[in-house]
Formats: C-alpha cells, sequence, structure tokens
C-alpha cells in the first residue's frame, strides 16, 4: 500500500472537527446576544434616576425588548427555514447591535423605548437559528451537549462581563455600557459571516465528518433543502405546530423557565441595590455569583443528557430528567424571602439559576420533536411562547413590588418554575419526531 492511500484511509477513518468550531462561534453569539439582552438591566438603577421613572414605567422598559422579541418569533421562525444561516445571522447580528449601540445616545425615555423594541424584533431569529445550526451540524448523540455549550454563553458572559459593564457605568457613565456592547456584536456579525458554512461547503470539515453528522441523525442537507422547497407561508403548517399536546408542553415550560431567567435579565440588579441595600459596584460582583452557578448548571445538564444516551437511556428520558429537576431546583429562590443575611440571598439565588441552567437544554427537545421540513417555525413557535415571559416579567414584578417589598416578585417566579416542571411531567409525553 502506497504511503498515499495509507495517509487517504487514516483520514476517512479519522472524521474532522469542524462542528467543534461552529459550537464555539454558536457560544461567542449566545454571550454578546444576551450582554445585548441585559445590558439594561445593569444602566436600569442609573436610568431610573436620569428620566425620572417610577418602578411600572422601569418595568415596561425592561419589558421593551420582549413585546418586538416574541412578536417576531415566529416570522423569524418562518426565515430560518428558507435564508441561510450565514447570512440571517449576521445581518440580524450587525443590525441588532447597531441598535444597541445608539441606544447609548438616547436622549429620552421614548428615543430608548423605541431602541430597545428595535432590539428585540432584531434578535427574534437567534435562538431558532442556533437550533437550525446544530441539527445540521451535531449528530443525536451530541445535540445535548453542543446546546448545552452555547447556552452556558448566556450565563458565562453576564457572570464574568457584568462586572466589567458596572464598571463601565460607574467611571464613564450608563452610555458606555450599550456603546461597548453594540460595538462588540457588529464585529462578531462581519466575522460571523465571513467564517460560518453549511457542512458541505466547510473546508475544514472532511467527508468522514460529515458521514459522522448524517449517520448519527444530523440533517446535514437542510441548506439544500430549504432552497428546493421555498414554500410560501402556510397557515396549516402554523396550526399543525400549534396543536401537537407535546409541543404545547415545551412551549408552555419554556414560558415557566424563562420566566426565572429574566427576572434576573431584567429587575435583579434592582433587586440587590434597591431591596437589599447593596452599593453597585458590590452589587455587580455579587450577581456574577448566579450566574455562574447557571453556567456550571448548563454544562452539567447537556453533559448529563448525552451520557445517558450514551448509555442506553431513552431520548425522552434523558432529555427531560435534566429538565424537570432543574425546574424543581428553581423553586428554591423562595427561601431567598426568609432571610436578612446577604450570603444567604446570594446563596438561594445561586441554586435558583443553577436548577435554571439545569434545565436549559429544552432546545433539545425542539430539535428531536419538530418536523424537519418545519424545523425553524417549530423554534419560532416555542421561542415566542417561552419568551412571552420577558414582556410579562418584568411588568407585573413591576407591579408586585413596593417601596418596601420584594417578596410578592419571589414568590411569582418560584410558583412558574413549579408550574413548568408539572408541563414537561404531564404534557410532553414519549419524545418522537412529528411527522408534517
Amino acid at each position: 500500500m502506497s504511503t498515499a492511500t495509507h495517509a487517504g484511509l487514516q483520514g476517512a477513518q479519522r472524521p474532522t472537527r469542524s462542528r467543534y468550531l461552529i459550537m464555539v462561534m454558536l457560544f461567542i453569539t449566545v454571550v454578546i446576544n444576551y450582554l445585548d439582552r441585559s445590558n439594561l438591566s445593569i444602566a436600569a438603577p442609573a436610568l431610573k434616576d436620569e428620566f425620572g421613572l417610577d418602578t411600572v414605567h422601569e418595568g415596561l422598559i425592561l419589558s421593551a425588548f420582549g413585546w418586538t422579541y416574541a412578536a417576531m418569533q415566529i416570522p423569524g421562525g418562518w426565515l430560518v427555514d428558507r435564508v441561510s444561516p450565514r447570512l440571517l445571522y449576521a445581518a440580524a447580528l450587525i443590525l441588532w447591535s447597531a441598535a444597541t449601540f445608539f441606544m447609548g445616545f438616547a436622549g429620552s425615555f421614548v428615543i430608548l423605548f423605541v431602541l430597545r423594541l428595535a432590539v428585540g424584533a432584531l434578535e427574534a431569529p437567534a435562538y431558532p437559528i442556533n437550533n437550525r445550526v446544530v441539527t445540521t451540524w451535531f449528530p443525536e448523540r451530541e445535540r445535548a451537549t453542543a446546546i448545552g455549550f452555547y447556552t452556558s454563553g448566556q450565563f458565562v458572559g453576564l457572570a464574568f462581563l457584568t462586572p466589567v459593564l458596572a464598571w463601565l457605568q460607574h467611571h464613564y457613565g450608563w452610555h458606555m455600557v450599550f456603546v461597548s456592547t453594540g460595538l462588540l456584536g457588529i464585529v462578531w456579525g462581519v466575522l460571523w459571516f465571513m467564517i460560518y458554512r453549511e457542512p458541505r461547503q466547510f473546508k475544514g470539515a472532511n467527508t468522514a465528518e460529515i458521514e459522522l453528522i448524517q449517520q448519527g441523525g444530523g440533517v446535514v442537507d437542510l441548506d439544500r433543502r430549504a432552497r428546493e422547497k421555498k414554500a410560501p407561508f402556510s397557515w396549516n403548517d402554523l396550526g399543525l405546530v400549534m396543536s401537537k399536546r407535546k409541543l404545547w408542553g415545551v412551549y408552555l415550560g419554556q414560558f415557566c423557565l424563562t420566566s426565572t431567567l429574566w427576572f434576573f435579565l431584567t429587575w435583579f440588579p434592582t433587586y440587590l441595590v434597591k431591596y437589599r441595600g447593596m452599593d453597585f459596584i458590590k452589587s455587580g460582583f455579587l450577581a456574577s455569583v448566579p450566574f455562574l452557578a447557571a453556567f456550571i448548571g448548563v454544562l452539567c445538564s447537556g453533559v448529563l443528557s448525552d451520557f445517558l444516551i450514551r448509555r442506553g437511556a431513552t431520548v425522552g428520558l434523558a432529555r427531560k430528567l435534566p429538565i424537570i429537576l432543574g425546574l424543581l431546583i428553581s423553586t428554591s429562590m423562595i427561601g431567598a424571602n426568609f432571610t436578612d443575611s446577604t450570603p444567604w440571598v446570594i446563596f438561594f439565588l445561586a441554586v435558583a439559576f443553577f436548577g435554571n441552567g439545569l434545565a436549559s437544554i429544552t432546545w433539545s427537545l425542539v430539535s428531536t420533536l419538530a418536523p424537519v421540513r418545519l424545523l425553524g417555525l417549530t423554534g419560532g413557535v416555542f421561542n415566542f411562547v417561552g419568551n412571552l415571559s420577558s414582556i410579562c416579567t418584568p411588568i407585573v414584578i413591576g407591579f408586585l413590588v413596593t417601596k418596601e417589598s420584594f417578596a410578592p416578585a419571589i414568590v411569582y417566579v418560584s410558583s412558574l418554575a413549579l408550574l413548568g416542571a408539572l408541563s414537561y411531567i404531564l404534557l410532553v409525553g414519549k419524545v418522537e419526531r412529528i411527522e408534517a
């Protein structure tokens, strides 16, 4: 056997690992995505003073993102089924980051509100794109780990960068919080367009890796299928993904799960500063502790789920167990209402957010349950229902809290975590792909 032939066989026997580069790219994108969602919560105490906002108006501005983000989920999901992730993600990144950048120059509540609405609308396709990319690039046995890894970006980015944003605000004003995060996203949008390709077009992926993905359940030709079947929007398709009980189990469960997340993304810094009496710099560092706990939780979730798959567990057990367990752990947030000790408050919130991270591989169920040709639309509906919490949570908390007490808001968020666990237990049932 010649050396060249032997090398060729060796190459065929050893699949490349380009999919892990894609996983890192998704991770970076999610870090930026969540910085642009949460930067307003960092600036909120200063904005409240500068614009003279009461708690109701503060709740409205914190919810502005959610109005358009939720409203654009189904149109965004429809686009994901038709436009290449390379183009759609780059365009979305650059545009929402530009809106974020200009928030740093807002001179009134109204301008800030309108720009925040724009950020929400333009971020809408992000997670359906993430789900589409993972379904294209990863076999089933690696998918939860990939989803867990990139989802961890929403926590680790906030854990390490929240103190940085707090420092920027303290020394340079709230304007720099938006200018810095906006510029970061614009640069990354350009890089995404330059680097990302589908598996068959990606130069670093060899035939063996593509076969490994395809044989393991990855849909490597999804982009080609989208080009061949550019069907118009169909109400029947929407009716299909809105009519399945098991899909409603994950839709409602996602609403409850993200309610906890949106508490941390919106009211959490205000809770520490205004209701627990912490100075802003100290609260910036303490706020990072629950995000670190959530980061650990989400990594444990993906690894545990794929480990169970490899050990022969059913897909249903492997995917649902971390989610249900995590939602039940999240109810521990209620403990913060029964202590005045700062370390114990942070402890209860960290444990709750660890549970939220543990439960956050919910997209793995969408990837497994959704009809293949309606992957983006199903993801859009899932994210639409789930992110209604981004509207409800800030506003409901704004009405529930008083000048003296934040306790009713903690009860509200804890109760929804319990309802989310019940949704996955009672509604989802057997995990299997729905045929269109």
